[in-house]
Formats: C-alpha cells, structure tokens, sequence
C-alpha cells in the first residue's frame, strides 16, 4: 500500500507564471500571504529568464528558477523537493508540469479561457471577466484554506537585484541624468530625494535642461545642478559641440555613480564619456549596451515608481519607503504665503481658485478649446470660480481663444518655472491635460483633474497619488502611440470628442466637494 507522506512544515511552495511581465508582477501579493500564513515556509518561483530579474531577491521570493524547457524544469523541480504547487499560469504546459511533478498538495488559479475566447469573437462580456487577475490569483489561496491579507503590488524597489551588488557607502559623488521635459524632470523628485537619505554625505547633483533646471533650485536636499543646452543648437555640429562639452564638464567632476531615468541613447553616452564607472539605467534604454547595471522597465507603474528602481542595483536597506505618498510632495521650497502677483490680479486668500493648463506639444493630447470655455463659464457661474489659465508664449492663441468672453486670468507666457511654481500650492484644483504641468501640480498635493485623449493610465504617466482624477473614453484605438500625435490617425478624434464638458464639470464639482449648479456668489 502507497502512503504519502505528511507535508513538511514549514512548507516548500513552488509558484508557476511564465508570462508575461505584468502578470509576473501580480504574483507579489501571492507570495506575501503565502508568508503571512506560513511565516518559515520557502517559496520559489518557476517562470521565464526574461522576468526573473522581477522577483530574484524580492523579500518573500526565497528562489527563482529561470524556466529552460519542461524537463529541465520537472528536474530542478523533483530536486528541489517542493511540498506545494501553485499553477498560475493555467495552460496545457504547466498543468502538465504540476501533474508530472508528484507534489502532493496543488492549487491552481481559474482562468475562465473559454469566457474570453467568447468575449474576443462575439463582444459578449461575461460576469467573470469584470475580475482583476491579480483577484484570480488570489482567489486560488483558497484551495489551501490562505486568508487573503495583502492586495497590494509592492514592486518599489524594496529588494536589491544585481549579484554584484555596489556597497551603500562607496559613492561620494552620485549624478542623475534626465534632460527631457518639464514632467519627466519633476517625477525624478521621488528619486532625488531618496538618494539623499540613502546617501547624505554624497554630494548630489542632477543634469537637466536648459529648460527645466528651475524646476530644482531651492531643493535644499540638492547639492548640483547641470544645466544641457542640448535644445539651443539648430546644426548637427552646434549640437555635437554642445554634447562634447557637457560630457567633458561631467568627466571634470569626477562622478563615482550616475543614474539614468532618461532611456536616450544620448544621455547614457555621456555617462560613458565622462568615465562614470557605475551607470543605472532601464534595459529599455536605447544605450543599455553601454549601462554596467540595467532594471527591468515596465508601463505597468507610475513613471515616478519606475524611477527609484533604478536603486535596485544597490545595496539600500529601505531606499523606496514612502514612494506612494504623490511624486515627491513637499519636496519643494514653499514661497510667499500668498504671491503678489496673486493679489495683482484681485486673488485674494479663501478665494476659490482653479488652475487651468490646456495646452501639449502634441494636438491629439488637447481636449477641445471650445469645451475648455464652456468649462471655465460654468465655473465660475455655478461655484464662484476664480480661473487662472496657464501657458507658454507658443500657447498663447490656444489660452486667448478659450479667455475670450470670460472673465478668467489670462497668464499665457506670463509665469516662468518658479512663478507656476509658487501658484501651484494656492490652487484649489487643477484641470490639465495629459502634460508636464500634471505632474508638476502633484507634486504639490494639488487635486488634479487630467483630461486623456491619445495616451493612456497605462503608459505610467497618470497624476500619482490620492485624491487625483483621470478622465477618458474607451476606445479600441487608445493608445495611439505613447506621446500623441499632431492629428488624429484615425481622423476623428473621439478620444477627446466624447469627453463633454458637462463630464469634467462634475467631477470637478466633486474632487472641491462643493454644492454643484449653486452660485455661491450670492450667498
């Protein structure tokens, strides 16, 4: 007679997932309450090359094993001596690894195939498909009687990924690169600010634009700034002199370790030609070639998130605690409690004040000037509203257009970096377009009410933290292309043709938590 023998205690737990990267990332939550339960248990992973790197020295992954083929994995498998199997991929191949397997004790997660199968050819959505998968993966605890008590995907860089990890203590001058636009450069902020409490006897400095660098004086945590005037030369040879010079300023300061956010071919070129020995940067990047330690890039976190895993590759304790709290709040030098050119325009403290940015470099990221106007009248009517309209000098016959007949505060071309700066923590609400200005205004705790047409919430640059709002329209052809067109592709705009005026209205009414349709201004 076959008697099996008693599960040893703790458990060894065994968690397939091959793909993709997302749902690789999902698996965290699962392993966290595997822990919570069995707090001694060992648990390993089973799941493609390519995606280990997302859970190799993850606290509650005690083991990845990289998936070369079914019988190899059946081998390491059996070798290992797994106690437990967890199925969360569902397919022919890995059910047939599990049965193969002899592990007594499996669960596997129900994937309801069949349900999207119909979806995809006959558009008839089922009940069961309104479910998250990060759900179905936690629903298949139950097969082992698992409370679920974690839901939360923490992948913030809590957990070090590099074998040939650097020592904390090694850097005395750190450089970070991000010379692209004004909301790229604000959601470095997160990561800026960890780096100097990792590392607080670094001298810390940051290359930016030309254009940006206003943005970072007055960060008293910030001991450097680099300005690039990689925009300021029209000629191939202006803009190879300028890239040969920034690179030679930044050899002449003797970096020890320079992180990378901006996945530009040029920016990790010029971390190579100034001899920086230690470069961090995605594998993504267009000059990852030239990058000692790469983290795996993926759309599926915010942009200011992904930043701070590029401290993955080192040896920090807690270098992402706090990276949920918006991106970088209070990171900037507070001004004047109430501006002058405030009170110049007739603004006074407790007045109800509303920020508006309409414009982007790209025309499918613009929701209708038209409806832009009909937005401000409505606020100011209903609730009272004072609206401020802000924007660059090019901007100008955008902002002018949607001010007339209105009685909002026309500051197109009118507020440099620091004067948008000092608005910013006076505003009650801020409305926006897919933008830089977006994430500027969170950066500051300000409720921002984002408008997307063309991009979408899952390219990562969505207004990060509580108390945000997006809204959008689905449409099969959204994304169109992960920074906007200058015309619709398709040629008829629905994205931002479907978001009616009355729609922003009410969730603005909402995210103030004022009485809509009532004029307050006769109270």
């Amino acid at each position: 007679m076959f008697l099996r023998t008693r599960t040893p205690v703790p458990p060894r737990i065994l968690v397939i997932r091959l793909s993709s990267l997302g749902d690789v990332i999902l698996t965290l939550p699962v392993f966290k309450n595997l822990k919570a339960h069995w707090p001694g248990c060992f648990t390993a992973a089973l799941t493609k090359p390519e995606y280990a790197e997302i859970l190799r020295g993850h606290p509650d992954v005690d083991e990845v094993i990289p998936f070369q083929g079914t019988r190899k994995a059946l081998a390491e498998i059996q070798r290992r001596k797994f106690s437990h199997i967890l199925d969360l991929h569902s397919t022919t191949r890995s059910i047939y690894i599990s049965k193969v397997s002899g592990i007594f004790h499996q669960a596997r997660y129900r994937k309801d195939a069949l349900a999207r199968r119909l979806y995809v050819a006959f558009g008839k959505p089922a009940p069961v498909l309104h479910k998250h998968t990060l759900d179905r993966y936690l629903e298949s605890l139950s097969q082992w009687d698992i409370p679920v008590k974690y839901t939360e995907i923490e992948l913030n860089g809590n957990h070090s990924t590099s074998a040939t990890q650097e020592a904390k203590h090694s850097y005395k001058k750190i450089l970070v690169i991000q010379t692209a636009f004004l909301g790229d450069a604000v959601l470095t902020m997160p990561l800026l600010k960890k780096l100097r409490s990792s590392f607080p006897n670094s001298h810390l400095s940051v290359l930016v634009s030309s254009e940006t660098a206003e943005v970072f004086h007055g960060l008293q945590w910030l001991d450097e700034v680099i300005q690039d005037n990689k925009r300021e030369s029209s000629s191939l040879l202006q803009k190879f002199r300028n890239f040969w010079r920034t690179a030679q300023i930044l050899r002449k300061k003797r970096f020890e370790l320079a992180l990378i956010p901006h996945r530009s071919l040029r920016s990790v070129l010029l971390a190579l030609l100034a001899r920086i020995p230690v470069r961090i940067g995605f594998d993504s990047s267009a000059g990852s070639l030239f990058l000692t330690h790469t983290v795996p890039f993926s759309w599926l976190l915010h942009d200011a998130e992904r930043n701070v895993l590029l401290l993955r590759p080192l040896t920090l304790k807690d270098e992402t605690k706090g990276t949920n709290n918006g991106n970088g709040a209070g990171d900037f030098v507070k001004t004047d409690s109430h501006p002058k050119k405030l009170r110049q325009a007739g603004i006074e403290p407790g007045d109800l004040l509303i920020g508006i940015h309409p414009a982007s470099v790209w025309q499918t990221k613009r929701w209708l000037p038209e409806r832009f106007k009909e937005l401000v009248l409505k606020l100011v009517k209903n609730l009272g509203a004072k609206v401020i309209l802000v924007g660059s000098k090019k901007d100008k016959p955008l902002l002018d257009q949607i001010a007339e007949g209105t009685s909002c505060i026309n500051w197109a071309g009118k507020t440099d970096l620091r004067e948008l700066m000092e608005l910013m923590p006076h505003l009650n609400l801020f409305i926006t377009n897919d933008s830089g200005p977006m994430h500027l205004a969170t950066a500051y705790g300000v409720p921002t009410l984002a408008i997307f047409g063309s991009t979408t919430r899952e390219l990562g640059f969505f207004p990060k933290g509580k108390g945000h709002r997006v809204i959008e329209v689905n449409l099969a052809c959204r994304p169109c292309g992960l920074h906007g067109h200058l015309r619709c592709p398709e040629g008829h705009f629905l994205c931002m043709r479907l978001v009616s005026t009355e729609q922003v209205y009410q969730a603005a009414v909402q995210m103030l938590n004022v009485p809509a349709h009532e004029n307050i201004t006769n109270h």
